[in-house]
C-alpha cells in the first residue's frame, strides 16, 4: 500500500481513482476543481478529500493526474497551489492527461528539479475501460520510475508499457487518435456506402468484421452508428483537443498527415451540427445530413 493522490475527478478520473483505492488497496487523497465532487467521491470510496493539489501531493508517494488540457495541467502542477508545491523528494507524479509533449517534457524538468520524477501516462480505452479498469497506458519517462509506478498504474489498466523519454508517452497517443480518425471515417463511409447501395448493413459488418476490415470500432461501433445513436463514446469536443495537439506536433517534426487534417474537418461539421458532445462515431450523422 502507497499514499497516492488523484488530482481530477472527470469521467476518467473518478473511476480511476476508485480502482487505485478497491482494487489497488492503497491510501488515497483526492481533489477536483469543483470540491463537492471530491466529497462525493470521498465518501463512495472512502478517501480523504481537500480543497488545493497542494494539499492532495503533500507526502504523496505518487500523484496521478488527469485534467483538461495543457493549461489546466500547468494549473495544477506548477500553479498557485499546485501539487509541485508540495512534492516530495522521490516521489513520482503520473499524468494520465492526454496533452502535449511540450507540457510533459516541461514538467519533467520541473518534477526533477524537486528531486522528484514525472511520467507521461496518457490512456486509451474511453470512459467505459476507466469504469472497467481495462484502460491502455502509454508512458513516457526514466525507466526506473516507470518500474515502480507500473504495478500503481495497473490497478486501472490491462496494458501499461514505456515507450521512451519524457513525451514518449503523449507522443504514442497521438499516434493512437490518428489511427483512430482515419478508422472511424473509413467505418462511416463503409455503412453509408452499404445503406446507399440497398445492403442489410448488420449482415455486411458480420461477414466483413471477421476478415482484414475488422476492427475494434467496427465491432463496438457499428451497431449504433447504423441506429444514428451517437452517445456511447469519446466526446466529438475532446477529440478535436486532441487532434489539434496531433496537428501541432506534425507542423513541428514535419510530419505529413493528410488524412488526419481532413477528419478533423470532418469533425469541425459535425460540431456546426451540434454534435459537440457526440461520439466520435458520429462522422456517419455529416454523410447522412
Amino acid at each position: 500500500m502507497a499514499k497516492v493522490a488523484f488530482i481530477g475527478l472527470g469521467v476518467m478520473g473518478y473511476p480511476m481513482a476508485g480502482h487505485l483505492k478497491v482494487r489497488g488497496g492503497h491510501e488515497l487523497t483526492v481533489y477536483n476543481r469543483t470540491f463537492a465532487k471530491a466529497e462525493k467521491w470521498a465518501a463512495e470510496f472512502g478517501g480523504r478529500a481537500v480543497r488545493t493539489p497542494a494539499e492532495a501531493a503533500d507526502g504523496a508517494d505518487f500523484v496521478f493526474a488527469c485534467v483538461g488540457n495543457d493549461d489546466d495541467l500547468r494549473s495544477v502542477t506548477t500553479g498557485k497551489d499546485g501539487a509541485f508545491e508540495t512534492l516530495k523528494a522521490d516521489s513520482i507524479f503520473i499524468d494520465n492527461t492526454t496533452a502535449s509533449a511540450e507540457v510533459a517534457r516541461e514538467l519533467y524538468e520541473a518534477a526533477k528539479a524537486r528531486g522528484a520524477h514525472f511520467v507521461d501516462a496518457p490512456v486509451s480505452g474511453g470512459q467505459a475501460g476507466a469504469e472497467n479498469g481495462v484502460l491502455t497506458v502509454m508512458c513516457g519517462g526514466d525507466e526506473p520510475a516507470f518500474e515502480r509506478a507500473k504495478p500503481v498504474i495497473e490497478a486501472f489498466a490491462r496494458m501499461v508499457g514505456l515507450m521512451g523519454p519524457a513525451g514518449s508517452g503523449q507522443i504514442t497517443k497521438m499516434i493512437n487518435q490518428i489511427c483512430i480518425a482515419g478508422l472511424v471515417q473509413g467505418l462511416a463511409e463503409g455503412i453509408h456506402f452499404g445503406k446507399k447501395a440497398g445492403l442489410d448493413v448488420e449482415k455486411v459488418v458480420d461477414v466483413i468484421s471477421k476478415g482484414a476490415a475488422g476492427s475494434w470500432q467496427m465491432e463496438n461501433r457499428h451497431k449504433t452508428m447504423n441506429a444514428g445513436k451517437y452517445d456511447f463514446g469519446f466526446a466529438v469536443d475532446w477529440m478535436r483537443k486532441d487532434l489539434d495537439i496531433v496537428l501541432t506536433e506534425a507542423r513541428r517534426n514535419g510530419a505529413k498527415l493528410p488524412v488526419t487534417a481532413l477528419v478533423d474537418q470532418f469533425y469541425g461539421d459535425v460540431q456546426e451540427m451540434g454534435g459537440n458532445r457526440w461520439d466520435t462515431s458520429s462522422l456517419l450523422a455529416r454523410l447522412e445530413k
